[in-house]
């Protein structure tokens, strides 16, 4: 009979070390294809990310060259020139609008209408960039037509002081469709008021028409 072997029941420090490195290359292998997967997801969000800020950055400056454009197509701009009678009112206005007057001066009073092309049709609820109106109304009669709509808080009331002239502004819904800014000034027995009909074309009011505003009180 054979003797068993010293060696025998004993483990081989050989196969225990090649198991370790095997289940080691198998973890690591593992971590690398998990960090490239989770690489490519962090490359495919970063580039979507900076692909869909050129868009928003591209539109933006689209819209910023647009409205540049559309500001220098105004220059040079037109002045309107009223009657000497109704106060002799003037001011500038984009030469990219058009004017047309409603009512006939003669009559006492004044209806003027300004718009971006051509002047819609003159209606109740139209929209106009500009509405210049000399009633013949005072000023004091003017002001309170609107108290009821000035309580209920559908407009606020702001004195106000342009080129030297008293005046008061209003700014908020008139009537239907029409949310924009006026001013009233006294003219003599008479009212003028410039109206702007929309929030669109505040800015035109406010920096073109009103800094060129003079008339005779």
């Amino acid at each position: 009979m054979k003797r068993n072997s010293p060696e025998a029941g004993s483990v081989n420090p050989l196969v225990v070390s090649n198991v370790i490195l095997a289940i080691f290359a198998i973890a690591l292998g593992s971590v690398m294809v998990w960090a490239l997967i989770n690489y490519r997801d962090q490359k495919d969000n970063v580039d979507q990310k900076i692909e869909a800020a050129v868009t928003v950055a591209k539109k933006a400056q689209t819209e910023e060259d647009e409205k540049q454009f559309i500001q220098r197509e105004k220059a040079p701009y037109v002045q309107y020139t009223g009657p000497e009678d109704l106060g002799r009112v003037t001011f500038s206005y984009p030469k990219t609008w058009s004017g047309h007057v409603d009512k006939d001066p003669s009559e006492g009073t004044l209806e003027a209408y300004f718009h971006p092309g051509i002047v819609p049709p003159i209606a109740r609820g139209q929209q106009f960039a500009l509405e210049v109106k000399v009633e013949g109304r005072t000023y004091e009669e003017s002001l309170k037509s609107y108290e009821n709509q000035i309580k209920k808080g559908d407009l606020k009331s702001t004195p106000i002081v342009i080129n030297g002239f008293n005046g008061v502004r209003l700014d908020g819904t008139f009537q239907d469709k029409i949310e924009g800014s006026m001013v009233l000034f006294k003219v003599r027995d008479k009212t003028l008021s410039l109206r702007a009909d929309a929030a669109t074309f505040r800015g035109d009011f406010d920096n073109i028409i009103l800094k060129s505003l003079d008339f005779n009180p």
